[in-house]
């Protein structure tokens, strides 16, 4: 569906304007990667209001997402897929209510997680040369750090959540 979409709309830009630098492929992948990202923001504060829970689920939302850009992770193959797990993810994210030993300790294992694993997956989604790779990972260790020193449940939720994401299993 999302394939679908992007596909139409990719087309009618490059009818609009066929002299647009990008192919075809390229604006297909980047309107599929928008209309992604907007859904997951979208339902996830939409649920949001109903839950009560606008600040929590911005804060989760914002935490998984940044570390995501640093660290990498797996990535589901369906658009649609995406969107439902994404934003109930995040609607459950929302609601971590730890105390601070839990939430250190979930902040210690997101921090081992991106240790060991981070960054993930991420070869063909970015332009970083791979020698760059070790300050992506200490750029996340950083983060998780940081998030430690804050003690949000929610947002070391969001990074354990997202460091589970980081991990490779046997190919």
């Amino acid at each position: 569906m999302i394939n679908a979409i992007s596909e139409r709309i990719a087309i009618n830009i490059k009818k609009n304007v066929p002299e647009h630098p990008a192919s075809l492929a390229v604006l297909q992948y980047s309107i599929k990667l928008f209309i992604n990202t907007l859904s997951v923001i979208l339902f996830s504060l939409a649920i949001s209001l109903y839950t009560g829970r606008v600040v929590e689920t911005t804060v989760a939302m914002i935490g998984f997402a940044l570390l995501r850009q640093v660290s990498g992770g797996y990535h589901l193959q369906s658009g649609v897929l995406c969107i439902l797990v994404s934003s109930f993810g995040i609607t459950l994210l929302s609601f971590a209510d730890f105390g601070p030993t839990a939430t250190l300790l979930m902040n210690g294992g997101a921090f081992v997680l991106a240790l060991l694993y981070a960054p993930s997956r991420i070869e063909k989604q970015t332009r970083i040369p791979t020698r760059y790779f070790k300050y992506l990972k200490m750029i996340a260790l950083g983060m998780i750090a940081v998030s430690a020193i804050i003690g949000y449940s929610v947002l070391a939720a969001a990074f354990l959540t997202q460091g589970l994401t980081l991990i490779r299993g046997r190919r």
